[in-house]
């Protein structure tokens, strides 16, 4: 039986015994469950659970390899996810799982199960639309970002984190295949409904006015380290129930433009509305509810950060209107854009979203997948002018008339 003075992959049986020699969470003649959750393709998540009182833990292990190729990976992102979550724990309490422990040499983090939240995209799926979901979301996405730029940080201890954070292969993931591929398919990754291929290539492949503005944001993306981001903030990573979100898997953490988290929160919410608009039109009511949350997201979230910008910012240059003003009008382009390069690249990359693979019938497939593109492109192209989150789904009423 192996001890863990070195890293090896634990199985459930493993996970249960760290449990109890390292964790110290149950007692060591305690039964336990221990079951793996994880879904994901560099990483194992287990579930240890006792069977006396029903209290639990969540182990979550960085693989050194990518499940799908083979490549390896550097497991510091282990690291970097344990810190993110310590830091967004006392920046918005409750809005993440508690970490009790992270172990370097096992490249595992242990922490608070959130079992009774679900998943966020099958909540949606399933019609749950919670009232709530526009003020926690803006909430948790107005209290970690800004106070994580040096308009709020001592700059020194800025750059500190900056260079701790820095997270080169998961940025690299992001800069390729959200960034780069859906507009010139050079590595062929690609995945293309049949039916879709000449649209696909005259809208995304063919725009030389499209790939301008996508390398722009592709340089900011990339440049731009202006707050400490989760990286990876999509409604699988995001869970929730009737009183409450909690917010998980933070791996891509990185400092860069904010208005990236902003953005891909806002394009997955979109695609919840697509696919019922196409597939269960007769839930007005759930869509309605959809697109009072998109917007409400958008507007809400760039109201908190405002109130937070006037309560925090001290700086005296920074505390100058026009300054302000020309920022927070940055974030918010920068919002639209990435959740426009979000839709792109979930339709035509091979990381794709069930709202878009549940649907088989090409009928409905092929015009949600073109609806979805187009509301991208719309996005990305018409950042500078649409103003508000009321306009951000009209853009979308439009494409669906």
């Amino acid at each position: 039986m192996r001890d863990f003075s070195a890293f090896f992959l634990m199985t459930p049986s493993d996970a249960g015994r760290y449990a109890v020699e390292v964790l110290h969470r149950f007692d060591p003649d305690e039964e336990t469950d221990c079951v793996e959750i994880g879904d994901g393709n560099i990483n194992y998540v287990f579930r240890v659970r006792s069977r006396r009182d029903g209290h639990s833990v969540i182990i979550k292990q960085a693989d050194k390899l990518l499940r799908s190729s083979g490549r390896p990976l550097d497991i510091y992102r282990n690291k970097i996810e344990a810190a993110v979550l310590r830091l967004e724990n006392e920046l918005a309490p409750g809005y993440v799982p508690q970490v009790y422990h992270y172990d370097e040499v096992m490249a595992a983090t242990a922490m608070e199960d959130v079992s009774a939240f679900g998943n966020l995209r099958r909540e949606l799926a399933a019609n749950r639309v919670y009232p709530h979901l526009a003020e926690n979301l803006s909430a948790f996405l107005a209290n970690t970002l800004l106070p994580s730029t040096d308009l709020v940080l001592d700059r020194a201890e800025k750059k500190r984190r900056a260079a701790f954070f820095t997270n080169p292969e998961l940025c690299e993931i992001t800069e390729d295949l959200v960034l780069m591929e859906p507009y010139h398919n050079f590595k062929g990754r690609n995945v293309i409904s049949p039916g879709n291929e000449a649209f696909v290539r005259e809208f995304l492949y063919g725009d030389e006015v499209l790939h301008t503005e996508v390398a722009k944001l592709r340089c900011n993306f990339m440049n731009n380290a202006q707050a400490l981001l989760h990286g990876d903030l999509h409604t699988g990573s995001i869970f929730a129930n009737e009183k409450g979100i909690r917010i998980l898997d933070p791996e891509f953490a990185f400092y860069g433009p904010m208005g990236y988290d902003i953005g891909n929160v806002i394009g997955n919410l979109f695609f919840s509305w697509g696919n019922k608009a196409f597939t269960m039109p007769e839930e007005t009511g759930v869509i309605a509810a959809l697109q009072q949350t998109i917007s409400d997201v958008c507007d809400q979230t760039m109201a908190r950060l405002a109130a937070k910008y006037d309560q925090l910012v001290r700086f005296q240059l920074y505390r100058i209107e026009a300054f302000r003003r020309s920022y927070l009008e940055g974030v918010w382009r920068d919002s639209l854009g990435y959740a426009g390069t979000e839709l792109i690249r979930r339709v035509v990359g091979d990381a794709k979203v069930a709202e878009v693979t549940s649907v088989p019938d090409p009928d409905r497939r092929i015009p949600l997948e073109r609806a979805l593109i187009k509301l991208g492109i719309a996005l990305i192209k018409r950042r500078e002018t649409l103003g508000n989150g009321e306009a951000v789904t009209a853009a979308f009423r439009l494409i669906l008339s």
